[in-house]
């Protein structure tokens, strides 16, 4: 059984059952599981929506689409945000760009024979996709031509990263590539071994001044140079423990977020972590287990925890000001924070508004009928959600 710390009392749907363990015994690398339930998460039933009265109305701006979306695989295609343009991805291979303001379409491009498994990420020159035959794919911002393409080790499951010149890739056999963003050609790579079982999915590297700073499958957490790939320090972040492959999982799934000169980070079946960026000194921690991530503001850090509990601690000192349980086993997506609110969408498609004071709801609002595994995007006035099956939708505040 899981161990009794917070947001650990059950598998998450990601999580293969315990039968397929025989299966992976003597692998020489670690098995990424796929879209299969466990029984335990199955008889768990989500927490009805509760009632209240709504302190404003949510006013939808706009809607779009992009293919199937996820295609009922589960993969955190998260589009990318530039220069006001929206980039977004859909598993069969499309690749959209639209306005932020009106949702209008820029451009439109099918790659052929791509299964994309991580996307997009961008730049005012770029838009850079990943597969799951580990294949990587730039693409003009301005009109969506091929650029160049080449392969990395492994599939890539987190959302590339654009800094200048360089690419950089995670990809599914623990490795961080970096890649020439002008030509494809490598540069470095960053390699971690992998667990013999791990959470579907990677979490995406960092880019902080010259810095990268980066989760991986082990429960570490690593800052490199981003121009040579050295290593500036590891921390660990989780401890495994238990006796079964399942219980000894302490995967950073979700990505880190910098605030100042702190990281701050979540693992699942470990520890949320406050760490020094400059020497990877960790400064507090909190044992509450999560693989959806969390968000941070300039008072607070705000946690998914896997039980779908929403937690805000003082971001000095890692103390619990309040926890949201009304959303109990509704798989909740990481919070993001706007404007004086702080939102996480559910498996029903709903965005739950709640203050960052008390987490009370304000407001609901439905971006659509099929799970957002994505947490909502804020930029400036705009939210903007992602569903599994390729719905955007834009809100704004009246």
């Amino acid at each position: 059984m899981p161990t009794e710390q917070a947001g650990a009392c059950r598998w998450p749907r990601i999580l293969t059952t315990a039968l397929a363990l025989a299966s992976l015994a003597g692998c020489g690398m670690g098995q990424k599981v796929a879209d299969l339930v466990s029984s335990n998460d199955d008889a768990v039933q989500p927490a009805e929506l509760v009632e209240f009265a709504p302190a404003f109305e949510v006013v939808r701006a706009w809607t779009g689409s992009v293919g199937k979306g996820s295609d009922d695989h589960y993969l955190k295609l998260t589009p990318a945000l530039v220069d006001g343009i929206v980039y977004a991805a859909d598993r069969g291979g499309r690749v959209r760009a639209v306005e932020l303001e009106d949702g209008r379409e820029l451009w439109e491009i099918k790659l052929k024979k791509m299964l994309i498994s991580g996307a997009p990420g961008a730049s005012a020159e770029i838009v850079v996709v990943g597969g799951s035959e580990a294949e990587v794919v730039a693409l003009s911002s301005s009109d969506g031509s091929e650029l160049w393409r080449t392969t990395v080790s492994s599939e890539v499951l987190a959302p590339p990263q654009v800094s200048g010149n360089i690419v950089l890739v995670r990809s599914g056999d623990g490795k961080l590539h970096a890649l020439n963003a002008q030509t494809g050609g490598r540069l470095w790579i960053y390699d971690r071994t992998v667990p013999i079982l791990t959470l579907r999915g990677s979490s995406a590297p960092v880019v902080v001044r010259d810095l990268v700073v980066a989760g991986f499958d082990s429960g570490r957490l690593a800052a490199l140079e981003l121009n040579s790939g050295k290593a500036l320090w590891e921390t660990r972040i989780a401890i495994p423990s238990g006796r079964s492959d399942l219980e000894r999982m302490v995967d950073i799934d979700s990505t880190p977020v910098v605030l100042r000169d702190t990281v701050y980070v979540a693992s699942f079946q470990g520890q949320v972590a406050a760490v020094t960026l400059a020497t990877g000194q960790i400064q507090w921690t909190r044992e509450i287990s999560s693989y959806a991530g969390l968000a941070v503001d300039n008072t607070a850090v705000y946690v998914a925890d896997a039980d779908s509990h929403i937690w805000a601690l003082d971001r000095l000192t890692g103390a619990s000001l309040w926890k949201q349980e009304a959303l109990y086993a509704r798989r909740i997506t990481a919070p993001a924070v706007f404007r004086d609110y702080v939102i996480v969408g559910d498996f029903e498609g709903y965005l739950h508004w709640m203050s960052p004071v008390d987490g009370s709801f304000q407001a609901r609002s439905r971006a659509s009928n099929k799970e957002l595994l994505i947490p909502p995007l804020a930029a400036g006035d705009t939210l903007l959600s992602f569903s599994a099956n390729g719905k955007m939708a834009a809100f704004r505040l009246p």
